[in-house]
């Protein structure tokens, strides 16, 4: 029985299943600190979203779209030779839209969350043709000219903090708060966001990680005139808009022809929505983005009593205000290489019990393993005060000196601790080189895994592992 211990406690092939079964459960707390990083992240969030709800939510502006009522004939359901009349509204967009703005951010906080808003001054003008029925197949004598409207759809009303004025044909008109007609109906449609793997926005599908989406809605809130219209004259107009938002600012391309030119001293912009900017110049100091979108480029007439499908709000584009924080995450993209390293780690201590003929305990592999472990949790805890990459210098060179001068002790072996510290040293920032570089993450990480294996059988090249128990048994 003896001899047979003695066996078992020599025997190479069950150290390796040994460290394999520990590299196994050690990957039960990175899961556990994996959900910690997705519940921060999701604070941050609610942070964010609490404070945008104050300041003002973002705004998506809409118009300004000319709305005219007209009699529609039904048919009763009940008796089909008797006619129903019914009030219904036409809808014309402008044949030209031009909006130029400024946006001024500002950076509230909420705890150690910074939330980004802003004070945004735009010019809208542009003009009307002037109505044509034959297209909507409306009789004009069913029109209701008198009581023809204009509405600007503005989501989140508390966003203006200024009167608006407005001009229709050179003459200042007053808005009401309010649209008329049934507008709103083509605007209240929620379009989710989708996410790649690191949760960045970049298109239009659904969100990931249980985040709420971020959405381009705009409700049927927004301000309304009265104007006076005819059928045989066309209409310029003019509007000033001054309007405080969160994080985005986005436009509905309604002209024949829309032009919209941004500027801001904001230097992380997120250009995004259905259409890119057609020019833009980001730089340190600010960007200047300018789009041109053309009828033809979205899926909606210029003038309509009903819409097939409620698509103009799926054709809004803009600019989001990113605040440069992506500590979450690159942790939680850092997290998925600690299998990585607690199996390098405990391959280099095991080439140590085999060269320098040294018995390292299992609770020893267990207290390396959890110190590697615990790199993610300062990670995570300090990145939200200093930034990832002061956060992950800290972790690194904390974890590196506890580990290296536990070794010590176990190794008995000044230049075993030192290799140690070297390999360590040299994959935290094989891991850091990976984080930084997203678009060559996965060549960089093959290539890297290629020279580590080439290592490992370099160095293992010529150990005969049928005599290693029986040598150190000797």
């Amino acid at each position: 029985m003896q001899l047979i211990k003695e066996s078992a406690r020599n025997s190479v092939i069950l150290r390796l299943i040994l460290i394999g079964v520990l590299s196994l459960l050690l990957l039960i707390p990175t899961g556990m600190i994996s959900s910690i990083v997705y519940e921060r992240e999701s604070r941050s969030q609610e942070a964010i979203n609490e404070v945008s709800s104050k300041w003002s939510n973002e705004q998506t502006v809409a118009g300004p779209i000319l709305t005219i009522p007209y009699k529609k004939y039904l048919k009763d359901k009940d008796n089909p030779t008797k006619v129903v009349e019914t009030i219904s509204y036409a809808h014309f967009l402008p044949e030209r839209l031009d909006i130029s703005g400024n946006i001024e951010p500002k950076m509230l906080n909420r705890g150690m969350y910074d939330v980004v808003v802003y004070n945004s001054k735009l010019d809208l003008s542009g003009g009307f043709k002037a109505p044509d029925w034959s297209k909507l197949n409306i009789n004009p004598a069913d029109v209701f000219l008198d009581q023809a409207s204009v509405s600007l759809n503005i989501p989140d009303m508390r966003g203006i903090k200024e009167k608006i004025a407005f001009a229709w044909n050179g003459a200042a008109i007053n808005l009401e708060p309010g649209v008329q007609g049934d507008i709103g109906k083509y605007l209240d449609l929620t379009v989710p966001i989708q996410y790649n793997s690191d949760s960045e926005r970049f298109g239009e599908i659904m969100p990931i990680k249980g985040i709420m989406p971020d959405t381009v809605s705009v409700s049927g809130s927004g301000v309304s005139a009265k104007v006076p219209v005819s059928n045989d004259v066309s209409y310029n107009f003019k509007l000033v808009l001054d309007l405080n938002g969160s994080q985005r600012l986005n436009f509905l391309p309604l002209g024949s022809e829309t032009n919209v030119e941004i500027k801001s001293n904001w230097s992380n912009p997120s250009f995004d929505g259905t259409f890119l900017p057609d020019e833009r110049d980001v730089t340190d100091s600010g960007f200047t983005a300018k789009w041109k979108v053309l009828q033809f480029n979205r899926n909606y007439p210029q003038s309509f009593a009903e819409l097939s499908n409620s698509s103009l709000i799926g054709s809004a584009f803009g600019v989001k205000l990113m605040v440069p924080v992506d500590q979450y995450q690159k942790t939680s993209r850092a997290v998925k290489y600690a299998i990585l390293m607690i199996a390098l780690t405990f391959l280099i201590f095991f080439f140590v019990e085999i060269f320098n003929r040294t018995r390292i305990h299992p609770f020893q592999y267990i207290l390396v393993g959890l110190a590697l472990v615990l790199f993610f949790t300062l990670l995570l805890s300090i990145s939200e005060h200093l930034g990832f990459n002061y956060a992950y210098l800290i972790s690194a060179a904390s974890i590196l000196l506890m580990t290296s001068l536990y070794t010590k002790t176990v190794f008995k072996n000044t230049r075993a601790t030192i290799i140690l510290s070297l390999i360590l040293i040299a994959i935290y920032t094989f891991i850091y080189t990976i984080l930084q570089l997203q678009d060559y993450a996965l060549l960089i990480g093959s290539i890297g895994l290629f020279f580590i294996l080439a290592a490992v059988m370099f160095i293992s090249r010529k150990i005969n592992w049928y005599e290693v128990g029986g040598r150190e048994n000797g």
